[in-house]
């Protein structure tokens, strides 16, 4: 196809685009992201427009000098197969500089993210379960409301690997959402959040010192949303415990990404992770 094709960084209103495109792609995104995305890094979204028309998008946030995620890899259905996607993703790329790079990628693409230096770490699995039960009556867990955000934010940094102060900032105090965190002599032993997406409602991030307070925050979670409701928790495999978890309480599988780095994966405790915060920016 002829015309001219062209590289920019995305506006904020076009992020609500690819949010649009991401939904479609069955990705689920909540209904209130944009904003905590765009604040992760404004410079780390580009699309792609041909004659002027934004027919392809990318993020690649810049979360610390040594630590990148990429993520919203999508071409409008009829421009694919023509090269504007690899485009848009040597773009993306360039900008990281030698950063190592992560992403959760379709698994079926994992030999096309190898091609660009990608390397399997594990896969993550999405489960699907309902909402509603009782939130579990423990002095130790708290709302968002008791606890200072930026002992959140410190507590966060052991399960990332960069510093994401401004996104939990606008990620963790979206509307409609709902935060606990559990708390033992005065430090934080986890946390976890649940949001409304395009379809039912989504738990992320979900982080605990030990599976037993992992349970106790997905219980007060999936109590604080609407009986029968669509519940999704997105868990690294390589957490058995996690798996356990959501099979215990009668989740099912849906859908699997591939973790993917381009250099070593980060030393954070995946032992820990119990739901992943975001498939689009980590």
């Amino acid at each position: 196809m002829t015309g001219t094709y062209t590289i920019r960084t995305m506006t904020q209103p076009e992020l609500d685009l690819a949010i649009e495109w991401a939904a479609q792609e069955g990705w689920n995104p909540g209904l209130q992201d944009a904003a905590s995305f765009y604040a992760a890094d404004p410079t780390g979204f580009l699309v792609g427009l041909l004659d002027g028309e934004v027919i392809a998008c990318i993020s690649a946030v810049k979360y610390a000098p040594d630590f990148a995620f990429i993520g919203f890899y999508i071409v409008k259905p009829e421009y694919r197969g023509q090269g504007f996607g690899w485009q848009i993703w040597q773009a993306a790329l360039a900008t990281v500089g030698d950063r190592n790079v992560g992403l959760d990628g379709v698994v079926a693409q994992q030999e096309n993210y190898k091609k660009s230096g990608f390397t399997l770490a594990y896969n993550n699995v999405r489960y699907s379960g309902l909402g509603g039960g009782q939130i579990p009556e423990h002095h130790g867990l708290k709302p968002l409301t008791a606890v200072d955000i930026e002992e959140i934010c410190a507590y966060d940094q052991r399960f990332f690997p960069g510093d994401r102060r401004t996104f939990l900032n606008s990620w963790l105090q979206q509307p409609n959402s709902t935060t606990w965190v559990t708390v033992n002599n005065g430090e934080i032993t986890g946390y976890g959040m649940v949001r409304p997406c395009r379809q039912g409602y989504k738990i992320g991030p979900l982080f605990a010192n030990n599976a037993e307070i992992a349970e106790r925050l997905f219980l007060a979670l999936k109590g604080s949303l609407p009986t029968g409701s669509e519940l999704f928790l997105d868990v690294p495999m390589v957490n058995p415990e996690a798996i356990a978890l959501a099979q215990r309480y009668q989740l099912q599988p849906v859908f699997e990404t591939a973790r993917m780095y381009t250099q070593a994966p980060p030393k954070i405790p995946v032992k820990n992770i119990f739901g992943v915060t975001s498939f689009e920016l980590g």
